[in-house]
């Protein structure tokens, strides 16, 4: 799967909610994600732009684990990404695997988040513990598709809601990872 990704900052969430609620999104679920990123003892993850995560979400008391690995982004103007991802059902005996193949924990990330559905778009909200607010929109193709039809979609949905400016490639990782 190709998931093609724009993240920008932007300011108020009440504004951006009635922006989106102007268009015909609408408010598809609320969750609770921690992710606790990990580096290869083969690759270093932050030179090749990769990612492996164990992703814990929480919405209305049910809990999902899941694996995900993002391959490095495919273009210089999005976070469009080869992205696997597979359930699971513990993370901490998931994260003990992962340390005793070597792998280490880089850092935890927590964020609530708000999704939106609007057309084939996927909308998120996020309030990411230690940064400022930002917007996900995303558009998941299968392999092998071309994606700049749907990333000149998603800039073009950012424009009708007001957003030009403040487009982040950078992962919440790596932005935290600068901070810290």
């Amino acid at each position: 799967m190709i998931e093609v990704e724009v993240k920008a900052k932007i300011g108020s969430f009440r504004d951006m909610e009635e922006k989106l609620k102007e268009i015909g999104a609408s408010k598809s679920k609320k969750e609770f994600q921690e992710d606790i990123y990990f580096n290869s003892p083969i690759v270093d993850f932050a030179k090749s732009d990769e990612a492996l995560r164990i992703r814990t979400t929480v919405e209305n008391d049910s809990e999902k684990i899941f694996i995900t690995y993002k391959g490095p982004k495919i273009d210089p103007e999005s976070k469009t990404r080869k992205e696997i991802e597979i359930a699971i059902e513990d993370s901490a005996k998931c994260s003990e695997i992962f340390e005793n193949l070597g792998f280490k924990k880089v850092r935890t990330v927590k964020k609530n988040r708000q999704y939106y559905t609007y057309k084939n778009f996927e909308i998120s909200l996020d309030d990411v513990e230690g940064l400022d607010n930002y917007m996900e929109i995303e558009i998941q193709l299968d392999d092998g598709q071309n994606y700049n039809d749907a990333q000149e979609k998603i800039f073009s949905l950012f424009s009708k809601l007001g957003v030009e400016d403040n487009f982040e490639r950078t992962s919440y990782l790596e932005l935290l990872e600068k901070l810290y």
